[in-house]
């Protein structure tokens, strides 16, 4: 089952750039990564899908529904983390929370008090009391009293401490795990890597990629670095050599062609030594970045 689908969805600010023909799918359970830098489109796809601001154009769909006309439906099963958060600073954390509960059916109290134990948050200070990342625990709590079936995180981890963000992680892989599905938009990539399942890169408000991690990261693409015996034989320019750095007798460069075609090219040269690695996401993100590559 699709629980997310967009069809060509695209926002306008005006005539400024929010988002353009934006299709994804996100399928039942699976944790899915929305990754780009700040002002790439993630928050305004996430608003657009939550009914927060209207589509230019384009269809969203969630559980089947649409975002537009099923939005008070939709929203009784979605747990929504924004980037920032901002409250009544004279509220309790504890009143906060259990008036969030209120806006679904059931009591949540017992769910509050088990999170809350979990994230270490204490329940009686007031909003104005809190720091940056317990107002973040806050929030996380806020999205998953509830149970939600559809979790969307916008920059999740932002004002976590380290040790918070593994909780926070191990609370979202228990969810998950529970059959939760999570929409997980960071620009942070080694949380995407972590966390993910599959991943859509987004550059200036355009999908470039949707792909699964491992296949991402092990798509042809190897991190290689040789050391010459001479500085003229670093020069190596063969098909398949992306961003290649040279500094003396060393190259190190993205590869993405015949791994034989690359042994030939130097098997006359002197090599004192050559490094192949898999490469980080980071560095695969970066590739497809800089090339706007689908």
């Amino acid at each position: 089952m699709k629980i997310i689908e967009t069809l060509n969805l695209t926002k306008y600010y005006g005539k400024s750039r929010g988002i353009i023909d934006v299709n994804l799918e996100v399928n039942q359970g699976e944790i899915f990564g929305f990754i780009g830098p700040n002002g790439s489109g993630k928050s305004t796809t996430i608003r657009t899908l939550l009914n927060l601001i209207f589509p230019t154009k384009g269809e969203a769909k969630i559980f089947g529904m649409d975002c537009i006309k099923d939005s008070k439906m939709i929203r009784k099963d979605i747990g929504y983390l924004p980037s920032e958060v901002n409250y009544y600073d004279d509220m309790k954390v504890k009143d906060l929370l259990e008036y969030s509960g209120k806006f679904y059916t059931g009591d949540y109290t017992k769910r509050i008090n088990e999170l809350a134990d979990i994230l270490d948050l204490e329940l009686n200070k007031k909003i104005e009391d809190l720091s940056t990342g317990n107002k973040k625990k806050t929030a996380i709590i806020q999205a998953m009293l509830h149970k939600p079936k559809l979790l969307i995180l916008d920059e999740p981890t932002g004002g976590l401490d380290p040790l918070v963000q593994n909780t926070f992680f191990e609370l979202i892989n228990e969810e998950n795990k529970r059959g939760v599905t999570i929409f997980f938009s960071s620009h942070i990539l080694s949380e995407v890597q972590k966390m993910c399942d599959r991943v859509a890169i987004i550059k200036e408000g355009k999908i470039l990629k949707v792909e699964d991690i491992e296949e991402l990261r092990k798509n042809k693409f190897k991190n290689i670095k040789i050391e010459f015996k001479n500085s003229k034989d670093a020069d190596l320019d063969i098909e398949g050599i992306i961003d290649k750095e040279k500094t003396d007798k060393n190259v190190r460069f993205l590869y993405n062609g015949n791994i034989n075609s690359l042994f030939a090219s130097i098997a006359n040269k002197d090599v004192n030594d050559v490094n192949i690695e898999d490469p980080s996401l980071e560095e695969m993100f970066i590739h497809y970045y800089k090339k706007g590559e689908k």
